[in-house]
């Protein structure tokens, strides 16, 4: 059974189609291929940041002195947040892009909620990673 659903008000509104949508259709559609692609390529930083992180993590876990063993943690703490920032950075930019081209009401305010929380996991992630430099010394 196929169910459609109908948003009633203004967050069912949708704009009338656009020159962008109606005459130049192969840039919307280009675009939206960009989009899929600078979403794929945030998803490799996370995955790279996050094995980085992991053999970082094992590494530094293997130490016998303390001191050593919480600067290593702390230090590939740092670079995994470098990662996360820079892949949440392109998300929001493929979100921006996705909503620009979109004529629907719902994608602008799912928008405004995911820049909204990315940014507020950016702005307190990068606060964390401040004060662990400050801890390392860096």
């Amino acid at each position: 059974m196929d169910e459609e659903v109908h948003l009633d008000g203004w967050l069912g509104y949708e704009r009338d189609a656009s020159i962008l949508h109606e005459d130049l259709s192969w840039l919307v559609h280009t675009l939206e291929w960009a989009v899929v692609a600078i979403d794929v390529f945030a998803c490799l930083i996370l995955l790279i940041g996050g094995i980085r992180f992991i053999a970082g993590f094992a590494r530094a876990e293997i130490s016998r002195d303390d001191a050593r063993r919480v600067r290593g943690v702390n230090r590939e703490r740092v670079e995994l947040g470098r990662y996360i920032l820079g892949g949440l950075e392109l998300l929001i930019v493929s979100d921006i892009i996705h909503t620009a081209l979109s004529l629907a009401m719902i994608d602008l305010i799912f928008l405004g909620l995911l820049v909204v929380i990315r940014s507020l996991i950016s702005f307190f992630l990068d606060r964390e990673l401040e004060q662990v430099k400050k801890e390392l010394g860096e």
